[in-house]
Order: structure tokens, then sequence, then C-alpha cells
């Protein structure tokens, strides 16, 4: 089983990288861009026979854990066969 987790800064949180590439966007010729903000893909392998209920459950405690500051950003995840 894989967990795919998406992990962005909450809205309201500076994103200094994210202005960064849009600003070298804007000025590189790419005008539309108005704003771009920053995130993390993780995916994790997962053992094989572990239950899609106790997945789900350890993947959320990683992310509680380690994964993402919950102060600052948000998750989700994703499990696949």
């Amino acid at each position: 089983m894989k967990a795919i987790v998406h992990i962005a800064l909450k809205n309201g949180v500076l994103d200094p990288q994210g202005k960064a590439v849009a600003d070298t966007l804007t000025r590189m010729g790419y005008k539309e861009v108005e704003a771009a903000r920053i995130g993390k893909v993780i995916e994790l392998d997962l053992e094989d026979g572990l239950s899609k209920d106790a997945a789900d459950a350890r993947v959320k405690e990683m992310c509680e854990k380690l994964l993402a500051n919950t102060v600052i950003e948000s998750y989700r995840y994703e499990l696949a066969e």
C-alpha cells in the first residue's frame, strides 16, 4: 500500500519561497502568474498486509507528529493499493 501526503502552508501564512518563484516567473515573461505557493508531496510505501483502517490511522499519526507542522501547515493524504 502507498500513502501520498500533500502538505501546504495554511492560508494567511507568508510563503517567501512562493513569492520568490512568482516574482521570478513574472520577470521571465510569465505575466499571467499572480502568486505561487510552495508545498511538499511525500510518498510512503507501507507494509503489505496493513488494513486500510490501520494505514489511515498510522498515516494520520505520522502527519500530526512529524510530517506536517500543524500550526502553519495543512495536510491531506490518499491511500492507494
